[in-house]
């Protein structure tokens, strides 16, 4: 009997206790069927660091690269990739035949045209000189002869023995051989115009750039290191065959390098010299090295599919090890503030130029104007509008649009 009454008593206690959840659940829903559930978060005081990161590929600050001045092939090869060389170190030696028979040519080239303008100069060769010369001696002696002959009829003409036209035969043919003996006196001291002159002189001067190029070329042949450094490229080997302007080898003083990095182009109106920078290599996981911005982009390429500026990054630890022509990743602090008031981004709304965020106030959402500072990918300082400890609206769980004076339960 005491039993079953205990039995009554736990059914009649289950049995109040759902219903008291019922009327619980009843109440509660009756306030919040007309409010709208949001997410929230609290405006606090934190470090906010903004960075972009992107990729960049490390180079020599000071690159020397060496092309061959010919085609040809090589000859010798005295180095390979990864060798310290002083200045001056014998590296590469090409096949020279074609290089030499130019520098002939060249020098024959100038013999011929120094040759040329001592003709000019000199009024000619020498042998044009002396067949000018006997020319000009055989001409005055036939004037002189027609001279004689002329005079000798003028007196016979005036005894009756010899007719006028005879005379006046006689006159003409002394006149031709005047003019003849003028034009071989003018051929002796002046053969060449002055123009014929400037250009035998000016042809004078082509051959001789033609044969200093022909001597660097020659001197080419022959390649040494243009500066102390290591030999980290070597693209050919013996006896290969190589095209006129075929890179050879790279040297470089890779103590001294640098990155050049690829920011997009909206990001590029951030970035500024000085700037701290951090770059990390995949070949080395957990290694950082530092950095800061040498050069800002001075013009957008297209790389790829992107449009991007190149930044030219300082590394600042002293032997970094970083290879050239390796890629790298690098992050640029744009900013940072140990102890921002800030919210999540989300929580930041614009609206014709003007921002603003949805205070949550009495259950309510208050529309409150602010100032913004600094932004990252997920936080944004606020510099004024609201107070540390507020609570803003980020976004509805079913999606609905925030609002001014809307109540809200937040979750």
């Amino acid at each position: 009997m005491i039993e079953e009454r205990n039995q009554l008593n736990r059914r009649w206690l289950w049995l109040g206790a759902l219903l008291l959840i019922i009327a619980v659940f009843i109440l509660v829903r009756s306030l919040t069927k007309d409010r709208v559930q949001v997410h929230a978060a609290t405006a606090a005081r934190v470090p906010l660091i903004n960075e972009v990161s992107t990729n960049g590929r490390v180079e020599p600050e000071e690159n020397y690269a060496i092309y061959s001045p010919i085609s040809t092939t090589v000859k010798a090869v005295y180095i390979q990739p990864g060798d310290v060389v002083a200045a001056g170190k014998l590296l590469m030696v090409l096949d020279d035949v074609q290089a030499r028979a130019h520098l002939a040519t060249a020098e024959s080239g100038v013999k011929a045209a120094q040759a040329a303008l001592e003709a000019a100069t000199h009024n000619g060769s020498q042998l044009e000189h002396d067949t000018a010369v006997a020319d000009e001696t055989r001409a005055r002696l036939d004037r002189d002869e027609a001279r004689r002959d002329m005079v000798a009829l003028t007196k016979l003409n005036a005894a009756g023995a010899a007719s006028s036209s005879e005379v006046t035969a006689a006159r003409q043919r002394m006149e031709a051989a005047d003019v003849t003996l003028r034009a071989m006196e003018q051929s002796t001291t002046s053969r060449y115009s002055p123009a014929e002159v400037e250009r035998a002189r000016a042809a004078l001067t082509d051959a001789e750039a033609g044969l200093t190029a022909a001597r660097e070329v020659m001197a080419q042949t022959v390649l040494r290191a243009p500066v102390a450094g290591t030999v980290y490229d070597v693209e050919v080997g013996r006896t290969e065959y190589v095209e006129e302007g075929k890179l050879l080898i790279q040297v470089a003083d890779l103590h001294h390098e640098r990155i050049r990095a690829y920011f997009d182009e909206p990001e590029i109106g951030s970035l500024q010299v000085g700037q701290k920078i951090q770059i990390k290599w995949d070949a080395k996981q957990g290694r950082v090295w530092n950095g800061h911005i040498e050069r800002t982009p001075v013009t957008v390429i297209n790389r790829g599919t992107r449009s991007v500026g190149e930044v030219l990054v300082k590394i600042d630890d002293s032997d970094s090890g970083l290879l050239p022509e390796t890629n790298v990743n690098v992050t640029v602090t744009i900013s940072s503030e140990p102890n921002a008031l800030s919210i999540p981004r989300d929580a930041l709304h614009d609206e014709n130029g003007k921002t603003f965020v949805y205070k949550v106030e009495n259950n309510r959402l208050q529309r409150t104007p602010v100032t913004i500072g600094s932004i990252n990918l997920t936080q944004v300082a606020i510099l004024s509008g609201i107070g540390e400890g507020d609570l803003v609206a980020t976004r509805s769980i079913n999606g609905d649009s925030l609002r001014d004076g809307v109540a809200v339960v937040v979750r």
